[in-house]
């Protein structure tokens, strides 16, 4: 069986991060290793207002060992590094196993909204991270913050990022939701790995029962990675299994909802 580690946060409400990540793994009959880097919860007595608790550096060191040293991997997947020295330090770890494995990097900015976790938290994953990237998987937030770009309004202007990305070092991109900006709306993301520009289309489903897309996504990709796929291969069946799961999401709580889980893993076969 192979094996793949996420270094990522643990989200309490079970929708997103390493519980996502996992719960992906395990449907690709991956063997799946977590490093926690930071607990995000969620206050049901103030509107779901988020609180990130970042982890020490020490005791993510001592869990990225356990899994690279004590057993060894086959793929790795970032989610959600919470301020910078976090991630120079998993940068470092990156360094020095270059070119080994697969790694996803899934450039986490925000818990929800448009504004980076911590001061220089963008600027820290664009000049540490992305270059590791076999993928990286952004957002349209997260996409312009790391080509330098105001926003991204338009088809147009997420060619002009997915660009600017890929001079990053990166070896692909898959900006996602891109097709919110175009007309029609549709789900579609973009691919670019400097060769080929894909986009890989969608039917837009108006919801707010996003919870954890992001990560899902970027797991099945790394996951798709791990087993062998091409990564054009690895970005089409993650998006596959996205659009599955979104047919049938479902609400939490009156303040978030996700994907069917069960839904996103029938391309499986389950």
């Amino acid at each position: 069986m192979k094996k793949i580690l996420t270094i990522a946060g643990s989200d309490s409400s079970g929708g997103a991060g390493i519980q996502a990540d996992l719960r992906t793994f395990a449907k690709h009959d991956l063997y799946g290793f977590c490093a926690l880097t930071v607990i995000v919860t969620m206050d049901p007595d103030n509107k779901w207002a988020h609180g990130v608790y970042p982890i020490d550096i020490a005791t993510i060191d001592a869990q990225m060992a356990t899994a690279i040293d004590g057993v060894g991997v086959d793929a790795i997947k970032l989610g959600m590094l919470p301020t910078p020295e976090i991630i120079s330090h998993v940068a470092t770890r990156l360094e020095a196993l270059k070119g080994q494995f697969p790694v996803v990097v899934d450039p986490v900015m925000v818990c929800k909204g448009d504004k980076p976790l911590f001061p220089e938290h963008a600027s820290a994953i664009k000049e540490n991270l992305v270059k590791y990237a076999t993928v990286t998987t952004p957002n349209l937030f997260e996409a312009a913050q790391l080509a330098g770009m105001e926003k991204i309004e338009s088809y147009d202007d997420a060619v002009l990022a997915a660009e600017k990305i890929m001079k990053l070092g990166c070896k692909a991109v898959a900006i996602t939701n891109v097709g919110s900006v175009m007309e029609p709306k549709t789900s579609a993301d973009l691919y670019f790995d400097g060769e080929e520009l894909l986009l890989i289309e969608g039917i837009h489903i108006e919801t707010n029962h996003t919870h954890g897309l992001g990560c899902t996504f970027a797991a099945h990709v790394a996951a798709n990675l791990c087993k062998g796929y091409s990564k054009r291969e690895s970005v089409v069946l993650a998006k596959d299994a996205i659009k599955a799961g979104m047919k049938h999401h479902f609400p939490l709580n009156e303040y978030v909802g996700t994907l069917d889980f069960a839904e996103s893993f029938k391309h499986l076969g389950d």
